[in-house]
């Protein structure tokens, strides 16, 4: 890995209750390169900014990811050089489906995350949102 990952854990282990399966840390440390921060992402197209037509947790999730994953190798990087999330979601009931399917993006990398649960995103369809910051080594 390219980054220093201080207290790497899967959440298998913090939360057996969920059954999740995603590899996180406690911190990142970077040096050098490029900070990408993005954007919160959303369940909508990078390129004309429509909405999926899926209400499900884990789709929404999914195209959030896919996003990710494509703004960082735009930037010349890789989800190997994701170091932070932060986790919106709508509604507690859907956060085992959304930590599920992210984890399934940051297999092996452990980021940092924050999950919350928010009343809103700004559109009432919208059941995740994530922002997401990479740093790319020089």
């Amino acid at each position: 890995m390219t980054h220093t990952r201080l207290r790497p854990f899967n959440t298998s282990e913090t939360y057996p209750e969920q059954k999740l399966d995603n590899d996180l840390c406690h911190a990142v440390i970077t040096r050098g390169g490029a900070t990408v921060y993005l954007r919160g992402q959303c369940p909508q197209n990078l390129d004309d900014a429509r909405n999926i037509d899926s209400t499900d947790a884990a789709e929404q999730t999914h195209k959030v990811m896919q996003n990710i994953r494509q703004l960082i190798e735009e930037a010349g990087g890789d989800m190997s050089h994701l170091v932070k999330l932060v986790v919106y979601i709508t509604d507690i009931r859907h956060r085992e489906a959304i930590y599920r399917t992210m984890g399934a993006y940051i297999k092996g990398v452990h980021p940092v995350c924050t999950g919350l649960v928010v009343q809103a995103l700004a559109r009432p369809e919208w059941l995740v949102e994530i922002d997401a910051t990479a740093v790319i080594p020089e």
